[in-house]
């Protein structure tokens, strides 16, 4: 199934066809007892009104994975070396990552884009690559990335998404992989709600006491190099990656789509804060796939007002929670389609 670009944008304006009331009338008709299927009910009324149809089927699921490099990692941020970006680049385009092994299991496409790596570019055919920089600056000494440099990110991977959705899809998945990134995420967060910077730093890669203290320390020296950005946009480029620009380019590709967005983990809920942010439409696409074990993640979602479907403490991101829960979030459509009613199936409801 496929939609040409100018009909996809032309669906998602049209006025909307379903309602929670005619969402939740479909489910109480199925046969079960009404509410039985617990948490799983409101995801599918979410699913339904993103596709806006009471019959919701998942067509080509693609997963994407944004990798970029952060300028602060060369001061200690992270437990592992900055090189790291590019050798799991290159692990996820020969296969080996753990969401290679999760995108064969679903049957999920997998996009792996250079959004902006420090390393020399990998030539490959698989690979997207942006070329805006090599990396973001060290933003406790000046800001990460240009205004036109953070638009650019965005703009960019706006299309690659888009282009995924016009060709048929209607779910993304939404990962990311660059050394530093939690540390970004963290002072976008601490920037963006006014929350205790120690509230929003976690362990990231697994750092010990001493490096957590340390990674905290580099972070409010960053935050007191300038006054609280005022928007969203001031707040990335300032201290964003070119990863996370990326995750909020994809995002805002979704209030154009009948579509559904599944985020990860920790630094993909920041990209969707910002997304948010800048178009609250984008909200109502949003399916959270997991709480990570990053410390203010669980205060973000509550934030967000977003209830995660699975919580088992991952903290791997590169959309290994989102790929975890798609079988979850295809089974709830799946069961909103295809279960009989009362009516059809000539099973008697409650009187």
């Amino acid at each position: 199934m496929s939609s040409s670009p100018s009909t996809s944008v032309r669906d998602a304006q049209r006025p909307a066809t379903v309602t929670v009331e005619s969402l939740q009338h479909r489910l109480d008709t199925r046969t079960k007892p009404q509410g039985s299927l617990g948490s799983l009910e409101p995801l599918a009324i979410q699913i339904g009104l993103a596709l806006d149809t009471e019959t919701p089927v998942f067509h080509a699921p693609h997963a994407f994975v944004f990798a970029g490099d952060h300028g602060i990692a060369v001061d200690g941020v992270s437990a592992f070396p900055q090189a790291v970006t590019a050798q799991m680049l290159l692990n996820y385009l020969n296969g080996g990552a753990a969401i290679n092994v999760l995108a064969r299991q679903y049957g999920l496409a997998l996009v792996v884009t250079d959004a902006g790596i420090a390393a020399d570019p990998i030539d490959h055919p698989a690979l997207s690559r942006f070329g805006i920089a090599r990396g973001t600056r060290n933003y406790r000494l000046e800001p990460a990335m240009t205004q036109e440099q953070c638009e650019r990110a965005i703009d960019a991977a706006r299309t690659l998404a888009s282009n995924a959705l016009s060709q048929g899809s209607n779910a993304l998945l939404l990962g990311e992989m660059g050394i530093g990134n939690t540390a970004s995420a963290a002072l976008l967060l601490h920037s963006r709600t006014g929350w205790a910077l120690e509230e929003c730093v976690g362990r990231g890669t697994g750092l010990d006491d001493t490096g957590l203290l340390r990674k905290r320390a580099l972070l409010r020296e960053s935050a007191q190099r300038r006054s609280r950005p005022e928007t969203a946009l001031e707040a990335l480029s300032e201290f964003g990656g070119f990863e996370i620009a990326a995750l909020v380019g994809a995002l805002l590709a979704t209030v154009d789509h009948r579509c559904i967005a599944v985020i990860d983990g920790f630094t993909v809920s920041v990209a969707a804060m910002l997304a948010i942010e800048m178009d609250p439409r984008v909200r109502s696409h949003c399916i959270f796939s997991h709480c990570s074990a990053e410390t203010a993640h669980r205060k973000l979602l509550q934030r967000l007002n977003a209830r995660p479907i699975l919580d088992l403490e991952m903290r791997l991101g590169e959309g290994s929670g989102a790929a975890l829960a798609w079988p979850v979030i295809d089974a709830t459509a799946r069961l909103m389609t295809n279960m009989a009613s009362f009516e059809s199936a000539g099973v008697s409801d409650r009187s």
